[in-house]
């Protein structure tokens, strides 16, 4: 089967395979997805306190509540992931080939994410999640190059969205497709892509938005990795922890 699809189908398809073997262990071990879920829901406190002025901003909330929920949160994606892996080449044929390849970020996204979630999940078993306990969690994973990409692909997914909002005839052609993604099982992926789209659009340029989600992201992760845990004074960056 692989072997008659194109690139992209297999390039997607196999990080759906990525994102089910990490959910399949989770559920194999109830205190591991317990951990994780915990785990997800402080990472979107943590992203909702950081970006605190963003999401308050009138130009920039939009786009900032677009991160929040679908790239952030503790949100079941296993609706739209079960889409994807039913009918990925359809999917390739069926979506024009810029939106493709949002969809292959996203899927590298998805799966680096939810692997480190995992490894990190691990980490916290049995423990509270506070600023300590999220910065050791980090620390003990060792896998600082690893967040180094997340950070890179969430980086990509905005840029590439920002730059199909530049494409007059994309809005017309992701409209037409509502149908036809119906059709073929795909209307949360469909949402998703016509969500990002008329939330860059509206932003009027995301640069500056991305801009700040990059410095951000960047100092925060370089303190979670280089802090002594529990030393002080305690790096500013991480006063974006709950």
């Amino acid at each position: 089967m692989l072997g008659v699809m194109s690139a992209d189908a297999q390039t997607i398809l196999s990080q759906l395979q990525v994102v089910a073997r990490e959910r399949e262990a989770r559920t194999a071990d109830a205190a591991l997805g317990a951990a994780v879920q915990a785990l997800k829901s402080y990472q979107q406190q943590r992203f909702a306190r950081t970006y605190a002025d963003l999401l308050a901003n009138p130009r920039y909330a939009a786009a900032a509540r677009f991160f929040l929920d679908e790239l952030y949160g503790p949100k079941d994606y296993s609706e739209r992931d079960a889409q994807f892996a039913r009918v990925v080449p359809a999917l390739v044929r069926l979506f024009p080939h810029d939106l493709v390849g949002t969809v292959e970020l996203l899927a590298r996204l998805h799966a680096l994410s939810e692997t480190l979630d995992s490894t990190m999940g691990r980490h916290l078993l049995g423990q509270p999640i506070d600023r300590s306990s999220y910065a050791t969690a980090w620390q003990r994973t060792g896998q600082s190059e690893a967040r180094d990409e997340q950070i890179r692909l969430t980086l990509a997914v905005g840029r590439d969205l920002d730059r199909l909002t530049r494409k007059p005839l994309l809005r017309t052609s992701l409209h037409l497709m509502r149908g036809p993604a119906r059709a073929a099982g795909l209307p949360a992926l469909q949402q998703f892509l016509e969500s990002g789209f008329d939330t860059f659009k509206a932003m009027g340029g995301a640069d500056p938005f991305l801009a700040t989600v990059e410095e951000r992201e960047n100092a925060l992760a370089a303190a979670l990795f280089e802090w002594p845990v529990g030393a002080a004074p305690l790096p500013a960056a991480l006063g974006q922890l709950p």
